[in-house]
């Protein structure tokens, strides 16, 4: 990779940059290629042997299946009680208070390089300007980079329109495939000059003093943590009940699971935004995957796999929580595609993926990677089977479970929904968001929805692997931004 050269205008295209370094470097830990021949022989050869034991022995089969799929259920409940008491523990999220920060002055700051990748988001511009402007950090110190596609002129115009502060540059991405955000943000880190880099979205609003924040984490942390994951929240959480659950999902993923996980020091998914890296290290692992739609879970595991670790940090950066229903599926077929395209790059070898990460956090990866993807792919078939069951009552379905099968999938229905709807409930909690914990308990509802996104995301996986759904933002307005 070679850097662009300074130029003294504001905008500046980037040449000789190979933004899919990975993908030919290491073509083994890149989505390029979906499934690999013995993968899809693999997948084939199961079904085959299934649908042999369907036709031979069509009850035991489903027996079978079902009491696996039980099994499963009972760990996830279980591992999410771990994963929620971890993160009451004084070392899963890291606290800086005012004063601390105060302390530190007079200091002189690292360079710190921003990446905001944006398409087709000409109305949030000047406010992301503004906002990055206004960061509690040496302006000198900060070098930002707008990522625009070369051929969307909309963004550009709106850009050129705006007066960029000092240290704030448009890096051009040039026209090619795949079109996605990672493969932009490979482009930007060829040129980032900081020492430290984040990552922030076209509506995100970080809290000011996020960035000394993330800087006096890594000096406090060891050498091997490459990684400060920032808190993400939304600003408009009471403009519809898509926003109410979404915000609830967030206040329980970045405020109680991700820190638990932090503190059992587990492989981290990473967010997408307001991860902050140690530019050399992030070089060396040659950035992000330019084809994987969920590159922030994939780099995470990359991390991990390195032997790098990752922290969280008490600073929260107000995103715009998705309030079209049309959009949010869109999004979230998005990520939970990325999810399958990642467990199937890092499964493509088993072994030396359980022996780069360790037993444990083998375990941790096939039940928040591989694991979530599966819970929401086979929730719809148990609770169509539950409702006939208490509907209808029919010998058949009864046969299905036997005793012991029964009296799990019992424990799962109705104690597993409680704990994940109680989760929810204490992340509004954590977050003072009260008003919203009448809406948790209609989380079910929220589920199917991401079913129906999961089953889509499975369907598209096969079908168009690179797509990226772009999510419409400028629905909700920022009213409300505690913290900020």
């Amino acid at each position: 990779m070679s850097v662009v050269d300074e130029q003294p205008e504001a905008s500046q295209k980037a040449v000789a940059v190979d933004p899919l370094e990975l993908a030919h470097r290491r073509p083994d830990w890149s989505a390029a290629q979906p499934l690999t021949r013995m993968q899809r022989l693999g997948m084939i050869a199961l079904l085959v042997v299934m649908a042999g034991f369907a036709v031979c022995c069509p009850l035991r089969t489903a027996q079978v299946l079902i009491a696996v799929c039980t099994v499963f259920y009972v760990i996830v409940t279980l591992y999410k009680f771990v994963v929620i008491r971890a993160s009451l523990s004084p070392s899963a999220i890291m606290r800086f208070s005012l004063d601390e920060l105060a302390a530190q002055e007079p200091r002189e700051w690292p360079l710190f390089s921003i990446l905001v990748p944006m398409y087709k988001e000409p109305e949030t511009v000047k406010q992301m300007v503004a906002s990055l402007a206004e960061m509690d950090y040496p302006a000198d110190k900060k070098d930002v980079q707008i990522l625009l596609e070369a051929d969307d002129e909309v963004t550009l115009a709106a850009a050129r329109a705006v007066t960029m502060p000092p240290g704030f540059r448009v890096t051009e991405i040039p026209v090619s495939f795949p079109r996605t955000k990672p493969k932009a943000c490979n482009v930007g880190l060829c040129s980032a000059k900081g020492t430290y880099l984040v990552i922030y979205d076209a509506e995100d609003l970080p809290e000011k003093d996020q960035l000394k924040k993330a800087v006096l984490a890594f000096e406090a942390s060891p050498e091997k943590v490459v990684c400060i994951q920032s808190r993400l929240n939304y600003y408009n959480p009471r403009q519809n009940v898509l926003t109410r659950w979404f915000t609830a999902e967030y206040s329980a993923w970045f405020d109680l699971q991700l820190p638990g996980l932090a503190a059992l020091g587990a492989v981290i998914p990473l967010g997408g935004t307001s991860n902050h890296f140690k530019v050399k290290v992030l070089r060396e692992l040659m950035g992000w995957d330019a084809y994987n739609v969920t590159e922030d879970c994939d780099l995470g595991v990359r991390l991990a796999r390195a032997g790098y670790a990752t922290r969280m940090l008490e600073t929260t950066t107000w995103e715009e929580a998705c309030s079209q229903l049309s959009f949010w599926i869109k999004q979230r077929t998005r990520w939970q595609k990325g999810y399958i395209q990642t467990w199937f790059v890092h499964m493509r070898r088993p072994l030396a993926l359980a022996k780069d990460l360790g037993a444990v956090n083998f375990l941790h990866y096939q039940l928040l990677v591989g694991g979530g993807t599966f819970s929401v792919l086979i929730n719809p078939l148990f609770w169509t089977m539950a409702l006939v069951w208490f509907v209808l009552r029919p010998e058949g379905v009864s046969q299905l479970f036997p005793g012991p099968v029964f009296a799990a999938g019992a424990v799962c229905l109705f104690l597993g929904n409680f704990v994940f709807v109680y989760i929810n409930l204490l992340g509004c909690c954590k977050r003072k968001n009260d008003g919203l914990m009448w809406f948790s308990l209609l989380t079910p509802l929220y589920w199917m929805m991401m079913s129906y996104s999961g089953w889509r995301a499975f369907v598209q996986f096969f079908r168009d692997p690179f797509v990226w759904e772009k999510t419409r933002h400028g629905l909700g307005k920022p009213v409300e931004k505690p913290g900020i």
